[in-house]
């Protein structure tokens, strides 16, 4: 039986800025246009936070299940390792994506009906990025998936919800995140391109092969800095998200080093603690401008 410990590292708690940043974003967006909403914003983190761990411990179960883990570079995960049972898994993964599903229907309920219709595709982007007969994770599109979900629907998604409408300011604040957070991807998967490889797994980075996938890498950190100088037109405060350079430049080390294996591990730290310090840079900048 998994310890809470090894619950609490197979739930990736490396990823979780991947939910936290946007939700910040789209609240400095939604204070942009003085629509801030702070328990709104509340209910955005809950969902955001729940639909990525329940994302993390549905891709846990399907490639547990395929044996996908049973040979990885990277941090543990509790159906390759044995150290849980899929059906346990699975339970923890629905656990989660439920309580998304109730968050996101009440923020639905409060704002607009529509947004449920959002919250479905949502769910369904979770589970089939590596359930399903044809996950798409498993064809190159898990980047494109983390963009979409975790950059543009999550940013606009928390500014509408609070200012009930969307702007120029909110499209770049999500274009950014989708960025970042496509850059945390990225580096996982660059990391596991031999395991993958031999897996059957045909990641985008599998695709690309070792050396585009680092630079695809580098240019993503490299749009998300020319984000921030668009963003300065709608207040020069913008500027302040260079502050997160110096972890975006750490990040890139091991990348541009041509490091592989355990050694891009932290990668996906500091990946996303430049997205959660740039978010919060960046959301104080537009509350304080706006």
């Amino acid at each position: 039986m998994a310890t809470v410990a090894q619950w609490i590292e197979g739930a990736r708690p490396r990823t979780l800025p991947n939910a936290v940043a946007p939700v910040i974003a789209g609240t400095g967006a939604a204070a942009w246009l003085d629509g801030a909403v702070w328990w709104k914003a509340l209910l955005a983190l809950v969902v955001s936070l729940a639909l990525i761990v329940g994302v993390n411990y549905a891709n846990d179960y399907s490639d547990g299940i395929r044996g996908t883990d049973d040979v990885r570079a990277g941090p543990l995960r509790l159906v390759g390792s044995k150290v849980a049972s899929p059906r346990a898994v699975l339970t923890a993964a629905v656990i989660s994506l439920t309580l998304a599903a109730l968050a996101g229907l009440a923020l639905a309920v409060v704002t607009n009906p529509w947004l449920i219709a959002v919250g479905l595709v949502c769910l369904a982007g979770a589970w089939f990025y590596t359930g399903g007969s044809k996950p798409y994770g498993y064809l190159g599109f898990g980047e494109i998936a983390v963009f979409v979900f975790f950059g543009l629907v999550a940013v606009l998604g928390t500014q509408y919800t609070q200012a009930l409408t969307v702007d120029w300011v909110g499209a770049t604040l999500a274009v950014a995140m989708g960025c970042l957070s496509s850059a945390v991807l990225v580096a996982n998967n660059l990391r596991d391109i031999p395991t993958d490889t031999q897996s059957g797994k045909i990641t985008l980075a599998v695709r690309l092969g070792d050396g585009r996938t680092r630079t695809l890498f580098v240019v993503l950190l490299a749009l998300a800095g020319l984000a921030t100088i668009v963003l300065a037109a709608a207040t020069p405060l913008a500027l302040v998200g260079f502050i997160a350079a110096p972890l975006a430049i750490r990040a890139a080390g091991p990348v541009t080093g041509k490091k592989g294996g355990p050694a891009l591990i932290p990668v996906l730290r500091d990946t996303g603690l430049t997205m959660l310090v740039w978010s919060i840079a960046v959301a104080a900048a537009l509350t304080l401008g706006g």
